[in-house]
């Protein structure tokens, strides 16, 4: 079990592990029942049962981890997932303060030993989430790992870089499972905004990277979408369907903001190899419309999507173009259904499905 102390001598890479693809089967799915009121401003209340919808689409196949504040946040969870008819005994509340509930960037990113498809131990990286470099508030949530392993039993791998910490979110990586990592430029090489890693160049942070998730092959595109509060998380642009195959978004109309940001990544993607010197397949993913509440473009995209062990659930917008992206996904996911999730209130909190969601693998 783990005791808060912290003695690994070996990186997990150097040990054996690597981090898995999200379609690899899953033990659980951690998600942190939301209560910052400040991240949706005028549309909290509605935000409890979107996350019903999530946990009744994922819950079908497997454990949810909830992270609970106190008794009145588990009591009010209980009440609107039985109302949406979950079976609350696939629900594992565990306590722990969090500022926000944007658990794909501060909840445990697993490791695991041994190829897909085998059965191997697992382990869990703490990547000292600081608030995306811009927010105060963040110190409790740099401490859901930590909670993570000890409740779980896992070792845990403090990320580290010369003696300081190294900071990752999880929305700002994109893995295929087999040694090759995608993420942007503008969030993590930044030399000015967001700066996660002050000092440390490109050099620096891939030789964590390599270390921490057992890759061995990074490639980086150019920016995210307007209205992206991390600065260019990889999870709003482009995301891995299999090993092989990679889904871009791309925006059409050449008078919008996303334009001319997103063509950069469509510049660059013809240099990209897997880890086997290989070109991956590229496929295109519609962006939805501009979207706008109380004067604010937000980051509404489909790439956002999660996938579970019985779906893939993609975010919806009310707009022409879900069923397009839709159709898109479905054609890519032979093995589980992909279905859609009304996120136009959720996406005010500047994320959605994907950035709210962390795969333990089985």
């Amino acid at each position: 079990m783990f005791n808060g102390k912290v003695t690994e001598k070996f990186f997990p890479g150097q040990e054996g592990y690597r981090m898995p693809a999200e379609w690899e089967r899953h033990e659980a799915t951690w998600l942190g029942w939301p209560h910052n009121t400040s991240d949706w401003p005028g549309k909290f209340e509605l935000i409890p049962w979107v996350y019903g919808e999530m946990i009744r689409k994922i819950s079908a196949d497997e454990k949810i981890c909830l992270l609970i504040r106190n008794d009145a946040d588990e009591s009010r969870a209980r009440r609107i997932l039985k109302q949406v008819g979950i079976d609350l005994r696939k629900i594992q509340f565990i306590r722990q303060q969090t500022n926000r509930g944007w658990t794909r960037d501060t909840g445990p990113v697993f490791v695991k030993k041994g190829p897909a498809g085998k059965s191997g131990e697992t382990a869990i990286v703490h990547f000292h989430f600081n608030g995306w470099a811009k927010y105060n508030n963040w110190r409790k949530d740099t401490r859901v790992p930590e909670t993570a392993a000890r409740v779980l039993g896992k070792k845990l791998f403090q990320a580290e870089y010369d003696g300081k910490p190294f900071v990752i979110e999880g929305g700002g990586i994109e893995l295929n499972g087999k040694g090759t990592l995608l993420s942007t430029r503008q969030c993590y090489l930044d030399p000015k905004i967001q700066v996660r890693n002050p000092g440390l160049g490109q050099k620096e942070i891939e030789s964590a990277l390599r270390s921490y998730l057992g890759i061995k092959n990074i490639f980086w595109l150019a920016k995210g979408p307007a209205g992206d509060d991390t600065h260019g998380h990889i999870d709003d642009i482009c995301r891995f369907v299999n090993s092989r195959t990679i889904v871009l978004v791309r925006e059409e109309n050449s008078a919008d903001e996303n334009y001319r940001p997103l063509e950069e990544n469509w510049e660059c993607i013809g240099d990209l190899r897997l880890e086997d010197g290989s070109k991956p397949e590229v496929v295109e993913l519609p962006m939805p419309s501009p979207l706008y509440f109380a004067g604010q473009r937000l980051p509404a995209s489909y790439a956002n999507f999660y996938i579970c062990n019985s779906a893939v659930i993609m975010p919806t917008f009310n707009d022409p173009r879900d069923r397009l992206a839709l159709g898109i996904l479905g054609e890519l996911f032979h093995d589980r259904p992909v279905v859609g999730i009304h996120a136009v209130d959720l996406v005010w909190g500047f994320g959605s499905l994907h950035c709210l969601t962390q795969q333990q693998p089985a």
